[in-house]
């Protein structure tokens, strides 16, 4: 029989377990350290980061959106056979008119189209006041946008992109306070055309009889009106509405202010809901109520930037955020369930210089969104998502699934011998518009990994995982395109990321190893001509010895110490550490020749094989 105590213990919690409602949470041990850029996180194996757009205010052009520099808020979908990339952007900085949404296309993933215009500028009407400041009155004033949500494909499959026209009257006013103009919408069509422009919703403050665009139904087109009442009926879409829309509005499940909203299906059809500062909620029926409490998801860490959350194509789940007060690192966590999420890994580790400051510009990775339910699904299998940096470049990640973070064997990637389109299936990469990772041709006529960097502030970086090793031995062969520019790091790294031994191809012609604050000559090299680099390591006893063809074996001692190597990582530029959490906030300065480029570099990868005994906890 059970002691007094212990009964009234029981029933309390039995008590508690009845009334506590069932939430997602994190039950893993790993968080993030956000004095560094990559959050000390293991990455997400195979995932492939890639610059879609660089922001360029003194080249403007086509493929950069003409220049303007606040390029944010980015949203996906895969529609027949090629994706879908829609964002916003103002010429300097955010909530700064005028403001437009643009959009981008790729049949793979890779290779993007320039931006083109889908929703231009919005002139509004000279006079207008918001019934909460009346003491501010528009005067050659342009709208600005904002949505959270950018795509909807009908049951017809007819794809329909949306945008929001809100209205800042300065540069501290919110254009989602419900007292904008109203949501847009609009047909993209498979030839690459676009259909007329029509309001789907406006705000009870605007007047409608001062619309540029008509209501949507005023269209002939019996399909797509049909298409957008299934828009308006979607209680999951219409939440994904709410910071905009009107703050009564009936179509809206959840009223209150919860920013951001993503969601998936449980397989019990219940729906998890998703907002900034991980809140969330559990639907029972699709979305249409959502009885349990909006509370802060427990252990999760995560601040003003969006969270994604989605059902991966293994029958698994992953959310994708900001684990930090910081937009940075941006980091994936899974879960088997869609509740219990036990683990946390890299997805963007890197924060470019931000070269153009503005209003409320950020600095790092952020504003996350993948590809809603019924908007597509890529066939590669892998996790799609989108974000900027700095809110200035575009980004889209691919992870593949299932997503790990564990290699189960060493490198032997001689790149000429793997399947097309496979040979950096196991590298994790990091490519820009000025400084692309790629699969290409050699000097000697074979493919080969092909670094590239003329991008005067940032780097090309690839990164292989390989097992827990306490001794290691590596054996690269390296083709550099130069020997009178560029920089090429071979650093050997931890589970943390950071490096015990560091080699560096650099601008005299000389390969170099880091013997702490200074550098020991290795070898000479000559442009387009083979290096054959055979690289042990003793993690206990931090030595290391490096072969250069064949020839003198030299030794040398590890410039910081580690426990066991899981990285071999290559880098185009030096790291850098800027931003640090006591970097102010904001940034008002652009800097100096931020449009600037430098000689490009070009180094080439044969191949990599690594060896050595595997490191058992």
């Amino acid at each position: 029989m059970l002691a007094p105590l212990a009964a009234t213990l029981l029933l309390s919690a039995a008590a508690h377990a009845q009334t506590t409602p069932e939430t997602i949470r994190y039950t893993g041990t790993t968080l993030s350290n956000v004095d560094y850029h990559h959050g000390q996180l293991r990455p997400a194996i195979g995932t492939h980061a890639q610059q879609v757009l660089r922001a360029d205010r003194e080249h403007p052009t086509a493929a950069n959106g003409e220049g303007w520099t606040y390029n944010h808020a980015s949203m996906l979908a895969y529609w027949n056979g090629q994706f879908y990339l829609q964002y916003l952007s103002n010429p300097v900085g955010e909530h700064i008119p005028p403001g437009r949404t643009l959009l981008l296309t790729s049949k793979d993933g890779q290779t993007w189209t320039n931006p083109t215009v889908i929703f231009p500028p919005y002139k509004v009407p000279d006079g207008f006041v918001k019934p909460d400041q009346p003491g501010k009155v528009a005067k050659n004033l342009e709208a600005v946008m904002h949505q959270r949500v950018g795509f909807y494909v009908s049951k017809k499959n007819r794809l329909l992109t949306l945008g929001y026209y809100g209205i800042a009257l300065d540069a501290k006013d919110d254009p989602n306070d419900g007292q904008g103009i109203g949501r847009v919408v609009r047909e993209v069509l498979p030839n690459g055309k676009l259909g007329p422009i029509y309001f789907l919703r406006y705000n009870k403050t605007w007047d409608q009889s001062k619309s540029t665009y008509p209501f949507y139904k005023k269209s002939k087109d019996k399909s797509f009106v049909a298409a957008c009442e299934e828009i308006l009926a979607s209680p999951l879409m219409m939440q994904q509405m709410v910071e905009e829309q009107d703050r009564d509005d009936p179509l809206i499940p959840i009223h209150k202010e919860y920013k951001a909203f993503s969601y998936y299906s449980l397989p019990d059809k219940r729906v998890v809901g998703l907002w900034k500062h991980a809140l969330t909620s559990i639907s029972p029926d699709g979305g249409k109520s959502w009885p349990n409490p909006v509370i802060r998801a427990p252990h999760f860490v995560n601040s003003n930037a969006k969270i994604w959350g989605q059902r991966t194509s293994d029958g698994h789940y992953a959310t994708v955020y900001n684990p930090s007060e910081f937009r940075w690192p941006l980091a994936v966590s899974t879960s088997e369930n869609g509740l219990d999420y036990t683990d946390l890994w890299l997805v963007h580790g890197e924060i470019t210089p931000m070269r153009y400051g503005g209003n409320y510009k950020s600095y790092g990775p952020q504003y996350v969104r993948g590809i809603l339910p019924g908007n597509g699904t890529p066939p590669d299998g892998k996790m799609w998502v989108t974000y900027s940096v700095n809110k200035e470049d575009l980004w889209v990640a691919s992870v593949p699934v299932p997503i790990r973070a564990t290699a189960t064997g060493h490198a032997n990637d001689v790149f000429a011998q793997l399947p097309a389109g496979q040979e950096l299936a196991n590298w994790n990469t990091y490519s820009l518009v000025k400084a692309p990772v790629e699969i290409g041709k050699l000097p000697d006529g074979s493919k080969g990994m092909v670094l590239k960097d003329a991008d005067k502030f940032d780097y090309a970086k690839a990164e292989r995982v390989i097992p827990a090793s306490k001794q290691l031995t590596a054996e690269l062969s390296v083709i550099p395109g130069q020997n009178d520019h560029g920089l090429l790091q071979i650093e050997f790294q931890d589970a943390k990321g950071s490096p015990a031994v560091q080699l560096s191809f650099d601008s005299t012609g000389t390969l170099s190893y880091k013997a702490g604050a200074r550098f020991k000559g290795v070898t000479k090299y000559e442009p387009n001509k083979q290096l054959d680099l055979r690289v042990t390591l003793d993690a206990p006893n931090r030595t290391c010895t490096v072969t250069v063809n064949g020839g003198k074996t030299s030794t040398y001692i590890f410039y910081a110490p580690v426990a066991a190597f899981e990285r071999v990582m290559l880098r185009t530029g030096q790291a850098r550490h800027f931003p640090t959490p006591d970097t102010p906030a904001d940034q008002a300065y652009d800097l100096k020749d931020a449009g600037g480029s430098v000689p490009e570099a070009v180094f080439y990868v044969k191949s990599l094989k690594t060896s050595g005994a595997v490191d058992t906890p």
